[in-house]
Parts: structure tokens; C-alpha cells; sequence
């Protein structure tokens, strides 16, 4: 499955909220979190994604009342 990048505010989330996502099931949309990493200091989290397209990304943002700044999708060197 293809994998994206993207950036947003960290706001309204946690950083105990993020772990917890880290480890959810897929959504209707079929994205995953693949690492999900933050600065709370200057609001931001980058999160890796496994997802089947860049709207798929899109969507499963808006569901959580985010815009990503920008989606890249990228390659890992983990499995």
C-alpha cells in the first residue's frame, strides 16, 4: 500500500491521544498509521500513513475536522 507525509496543527489532539492512534485500525477509508510524530511546542504533527490514495488522506483528516498543510506521498525503509 502506498505510503504519505503530511503536516498539520497538532491542536486539538494530545500527545497521550496520538499514541493511542497510533495503533488503530484501519479507517473507512483505509489508512493506517504508519509513525506519527509531533513537536508539541510548535504545534505540529507529521504523520506517516498507509493509504490507498492521496484523497483517502484527505478524507480521513476532514473526518477528525483537520486540513493537512500539505500530503507527499513517499517511500520507507521499514517493512
Amino acid at each position: 500500500m502506498p505510503k504519505y507525509l503530511d503536516e498539520h496543527q497538532m491542536k486539538p489532539f494530545t500527545a497521550q491521544q496520538l499514541r493511542e492512534l497510533q495503533n488503530a485500525p484501519p479507517d473507512e477509508f483505509g489508512v493506517t498509521h504508519h509513525d506519527v510524530l509531533f513537536n508539541e511546542e510548535e504545534n505540529k504533527i507529521w504523520c506517516v500513513l498507509d493509504a490507498p490514495n492521496k484523497e483517502a488522506v484527505e478524507k480521513h483528516h476532514e473526518k477528525a475536522g483537520l486540513t493537512c498543510e500539505w500530503i507527499r506521498e513517499v517511500e520507507s525503509t521499514r517493512e
